[in-house]
């Protein structure tokens, strides 16, 4: 038979991994090394060559769109509809198991899924039927408890309280809502996996039928996989189906949503002769991107091991930038990006990548300065994200009563007892007498319940008080007291720990904004001027998808995606790697691979920057350069220097003493850049970095110089007012 029309399009390695032997196998495949092409042409090989039937294959990946983008390719390759074929998400393939053995399952025939607010709603009202209060047992917690333990493949019966009454209350919860779920004929996501689990395993000659009919299971995204997921795979494969599973424990970034990258491990114990191929050939990269990728990745410990690798040459150095603060870094950003675009470049060709979604905030603002369209990818822009635009209602509440869509926001958040009743009989007050639902809450007690009164007073009194203990305080002083006593901070702090915390980090990161924000003297409170720039910023609107726009996004939502220009921004240890993970090995590792997963997003330029000081949590903090930085060979850097040059020495990683980038000179004196002497003629000798006083604005740190002479201008961020460009001549600084 000739079989060149399917290896033809394939490196070595590739075919090797194509055309294995019928045995448990694991493709290691790395970054832009074609493991999708790997996947499908493996299943023409088993159709083709080997006579499989395409009944027999069974395929899972992670998301619909890898789904369907498996299924066009083998429709295309084999000339065959896939409608028949097995090829689909975890939980869509679950779901599909489950409809046509909804009997054996226990379920009604018409079962529903159950979506996550669904489930959060049904929860509710469980907590209520238990006689609890739901500001205690708070029903996004206890989603996230339940699926945690059906991801794990635990029911209520197997769990044990270990003598801690939460946790006992939880479990009483979780088999309350089983009884609910049971009693309405409906299921939940992580039900999907679990329920089908089970009836595989424990349903009589159910397993054995499908491990008869299924002789050739292939997961994608191997790494990716939780405790039941790997469980489910295991059983439906048995002893006599062939596995073939393709990932890379370098790319396994999900641990905080339970991926356990010990399955590629435990995958190679639990099978007997697993063979192994690695794909290492990247079609995407330069060689010196997968250099500095390759090292830093090098430290992690318990590796399978591979070593990305192109033939398509060195390519420029990665680009390593030294900013002063978060403005300078995406000040520094934008111009490379201007310099693209001038160049011939598309917008959409570059993309900035960040740990937290915080850190968008100050890049959005210079890019909107700069009237460059952007995107923020699988996210909101920063003014349009929920706990900022609930902050901001609280805000303008303050700020002005009669808001009402602002009062319908925030009234029972955190949850206070006011229900959609109250809300009701507000709204027909306002209509029947023209007047807000601020002024209606004064007069609608005899309407009310007294405890739904009582609740109502008790909201109106916090923003009397929120009112009265914010006068006279700076703005971004406003700002943090309201997160704080009104409730927000603490109830977003009670959400899941990935989602509750960059939701805490985004608040922190509006206090800040506060601090930096420079009204102008148009006769508005800085908060209402504060209050109208955000609304301004929100109302631009992001770019649509089609358009070519700079696309923004957190390094976890980079996965899978590829730019000719990268920046990956903000390495400061305990920024990136996070600070929660800073003294956790495993925390550490994962972060690490986070790193790797960034840089190997790039095509042909990455850029590293990083901030000595950085404006968090509303308040300044000076960070060390991340150890990712100095993991990097300093053969493969590049250090761009700041347009004004300073008498100070360039960065030297601590890990290379004597070793630093091209450019650098260790233990270099003052007056030195780059190993050269430079004579410093700016006025008054003023550095950047260097503390100034002046006589109307207080203290402040030197950010920017520029010009000389008589034209000379200075950008002092300070302490009180901001940040503020000053004419040399005239401004009398004094340094501190």
């Amino acid at each position: 038979m000739d079989v060149s029309h399917i290896l033809a399009p394939l490196n070595d390695a590739q075919r090797q991994a194509v055309t294995a032997p019928l045995k448990p196998t694991l493709v290691l495949a790395g970054a832009g090394s074609g493991k999708t092409r790997v996947l499908t042409h493996r299943v023409e090989w088993l159709v083709q060559v080997e006579g499989v039937s395409p009944h027999g294959i069974l395929a899972v990946t992670f998301t619909n769109k890898a789904a369907a983008e498996m299924r066009h390719r083998i429709e295309q390759q084999l000339g065959l509809p896939s409608a028949p074929l097995w090829i689909g998400t975890f939980h869509g393939v679950c779901h599909r198991l489950l409809r046509m053995h909804w009997r054996e399952a226990g379920l009604p025939q018409g079962f529903q899924i159950l979506d996550g607010e669904d489930q959060q709603r049904l929860i509710k009202k469980v907590i209520r039927g238990l006689n609890l209060d739901d500001t205690r047992w708070v029903p996004r917690e206890v989603a996230w408890f339940i699926n945690a333990q059906k991801d794990e493949g635990l029911r209520p019966r197997h769990l044990k309280d270990e003598g801690d009454p939460t946790r006992r209350q939880m479990i009483k919860l979780y088999e309350a809502y089983e009884e609910a779920c049971r009693r309405n004929g409906v299921v939940d996501f992580a039900e999907l996996l679990l329920r089908s689990y089970e009836i595989l395993k424990d349903a009589p000659g159910l397993g054995d039928h499908y491990r008869s009919r299924f002789r050739h299971v292939l997961v994608d995204e191997f790494q990716d996989t939780n405790t039941i997921q790997y469980e489910w795979m295991k059983v439906l494969v048995g002893s006599a189906s062939v596995p073939y599973v393709v990932g890379d424990d370098d790319q396994s970034i999900y641990r905080w949503r339970g991926a356990r990258v010990e399955n590629l491990q435990q995958y190679r114990k639990d099978f007997r002769d697993v063979q192994l191929f690695r794909l290492e050939q990247n079609y995407r990269s330069t060689g010196n991107i997968l250099d500095a990728a390759n090292a830093i990745i090098g430290n992690n410990s318990g590796r399978i091991g591979k070593k990305l690798w192109t033939s398509e040459g060195k390519g420029s150095a990665i680009r390593l930038f030294r900013a002063y603060n978060e403005r300078d870094e995406a000040e520094f950003v934008v111009n490379k990006i201007r310099e693209w675009i001038a160049q011939g470049g598309n917008r959409r060709d570059n993309a900035i990548l960040y740990r937290s979604n915080a850190q968008s905030r100050v890049f959005e603002e210079y890019l909107l300065a700069a009237r460059i369209p952007y995107r923020v990818y699988g996210g909101l822009r920063f003014f349009e994200r929920q706990e900022i635009k609930d902050a901001l209602a609280y805000l303008r509440l303050i700020s002005n009563r009669d808001d009402d869509a602002s009062f319908e926001r925030v009234v029972n958040l955190p949850t206070r007892g006011i229900g959609a009743r109250t809300l009701e009989v507000l709204r027909a007050h306002s209509r029947a007498h023209s007047k807000s639902m601020w002024q209606s809450a004064f007069e609608c007690n005899d309407e009310l319940g007294t405890k739904a009164a009582s609740c109502l007073q008790a909201f109106l009194t916090l923003i009397e008080k929120l009112d009265a203990e914010t006068q006279g305080l700076p703005l971004h002083e406003q700002v943090d007291h309201v997160i704080q006593a009104s409730g927000l901070a603490g109830h977003y702090q009670k959400e899941k720990a990935d989602k509750g915390e960059a939701r805490l980090e985004n608040l922190e990161e509006l206090v800040s904004a506060a601090r930096g924000f420079e009204p102008e003297d148009d006769g508005m409170t800085p908060l209402m001027a504060f209050l109208s720039h955000a609304v301004l910023e929100s109302g631009e609107g992001q770019a649509e998808e089609w358009e070519d726009c700079v696309q923004m996004m957190t390094l976890h939502s980079a996965k899978g995606l590829e730019f000719p220009v990268v920046f990956l921004c903000g390495l400061e240890d305990g920024l990136f790697p996070h600070q929660r993970s800073v003294t956790d090995m495993h925390g550490l590792e994962e972060e690490r691979r986070l790193c790797y997963v960034g840089c190997t997003r790039a095509m042909r330029h990455l850029y590293l920057t990083y901030a000595e000081q950085r404006r968090m949590h509303g308040i300044d903090s000076y960070g060390a350069p991340s150890r990712f930085i100095a993991e990097v060979p300093a053969r493969l850097v590049e250090e761009v220097r700041p347009k004004v040059q300073v008498s100070r020495p360039a960065y030297v990683p601590s890990s290379r003493p004597g070793g630093g980038y091209p450019g650098s000179r260790p233990n270099a004196g003052n007056g030195y850049v780059g190993g050269r002497r430079f004579q410093d003629d700016t006025p008054g000798s003023l550095k950047l970095g260097q503390r100034v006083r002046h006589a109307k604005f207080g203290d402040g740190v030197v950010l920017n110089l520029e010009g000389q002479g008589s034209n000379a201008r200075v950008q002092v961020n300070f302490e009180r007012q901001g940040t503020k460009w000053l004419m040399m001549g005239y401004a009398n600084l004094q340094v501190v």
